[in-house]
């Protein structure tokens, strides 16, 4: 039996890498859709040996985009987190990695005209309702992807893209404080569950008996802070308006403490069972949004500076991640951040002609 040639780009967004696809070229039924895109990434299997994914969250993830027909904006992008071991696609949350790359896709593909050195695309976020937009370098008529600039996670250098956002407070739970507090209780754990466009639950490592600069590698050992960890989730997930999280990937586990590197804070976050390398995009920004709220886990913790830009370097195993949040008033107005892409690869993904039988 043959199988079904489907065209897409292979795109490095942020620390993220994963398959950028134009809607119309994927099924429009949702349960086929994601036959398709398990295929793509060769899941459930831990190697993914059989796809592109690279055996990591990080590297099996899709961008599906189409153009808008909203006014205030060029293009939809929905994003699908294609899970490694289990045979299943989230629709459940943003990742603003993959989002780094949709603007430079946009114009890769035509759906958005080059109109200067630096080409504006408005996006808008499917899995939450937000706009995006991505100032995406374009001299000579064209997308530039190298450059001088430089993202801990992703090794040399590239052209800067930056992203901004207005509106992504409560994107997923509905309030920048869904349970309405600013500091919680679970487990007998004080937490702090914020969404500043990712549900993330914060602790303080020592409360757990951390030190909260352990490597990825020690804190995936440690099976029984991973098991606390989840009974603090599973608690929080309806408190967050979420509902039953066993199944989701949200919200984020983060674990914060003091900087070490003269940053704003130091964190080691899990997506939602796997220590991260780095941090998430919108993870950071729902960290760094924590820092400027009074009486949350941060406060006393964080070192946040003073006016109404706010740049915000948060730490994470493997480097930093600056988020620049914009206030007004006292209150969080919006927020920007830097990221780079790379196009790696353009061509056809085969797909078995089997998955169309399921």
């Amino acid at each position: 039996m043959g199988q079904t040639r489907i065209p897409c780009l292979l795109m490095r967004g942020g620390t993220s890498k994963g398959a950028y696809f134009l809607a119309d070229d994927l099924p429009v039924q949702p349960a086929l859709r994601d036959q398709v895109l398990l295929a793509v990434m060769g899941s459930p299997d831990k190697r993914q040996i059989d796809g592109l994914g690279g055996g990591d969250s990080l590297t099996s993830k899709v961008a599906i985009i189409k153009p808008s027909a909203r006014a205030e904006a060029d293009v939809d992008y929905l994003f699908a987190q294609v899970l490694v071991e289990e045979a299943r696609v989230d629709y459940g949350q943003n990742c603003g990695n993959i989002l780094a790359a949709v603007g430079p896709f946009a114009i890769e593909r035509g759906l958005v005209a080059v109109t200067g050195d630096v080409t504006p695309v408005r996006i808008f976020m499917e899995n939450t309702g937000q706009i995006a937009v991505a100032h995406v370098p374009t001299p000579d008529g064209s997308v530039r992807y190298s450059g001088e600039a430089r993202i801990d996670g992703v090794p040399g250098h590239a052209a800067p893209l930056i992203v901004e956002f207005e509106d992504v407070a409560g994107s997923s739970c509905g309030a920048l404080l869904p349970t309405g507090n600013a500091l919680d209780m679970f487990d007998g754990v004080y937490v702090t569950c914020i969404d500043n466009g990712m549900p993330v639950v914060l602790i303080r490592a020592q409360t757990l008996g951390c030190t909260g600069y352990e490597s990825p590698e020690q804190l995936d050992a440690d099976v029984d802070l991973k098991a606390r960890l989840e009974v603090i989730r599973l608690q929080a997930g309806p408190r967050m308006n979420l509902g039953d999280v066993r199944q989701r990937n949200v919200p984020k586990m983060c674990l914060v403490a003091p900087a070490q590197a003269g940053g704003a804070l130091s964190t080691r976050s899990f997506i939602p069972h796997r220590c991260h390398t780095s941090i998430g995009v919108f993870g950071a920004v729902s960290v760094a949004a924590a820092c400027l709220i009074e009486d949350t886990v941060a406060t006393g913790l964080a070192s946040v500076g003073e006016g109404d830009v706010r740049r915000l370097s948060i730490e994470h195993p493997t480097g930093e991640f600056t988020v620049e949040l914009r206030l007004k008033e006292g209150q969080l107005a919006g927020c920007g951040l830097m990221r780079t892409a790379r196009l790696l690869f353009e061509g056809a993904v085969f797909v078995p002609q089997a998955v169309w039988s399921k």
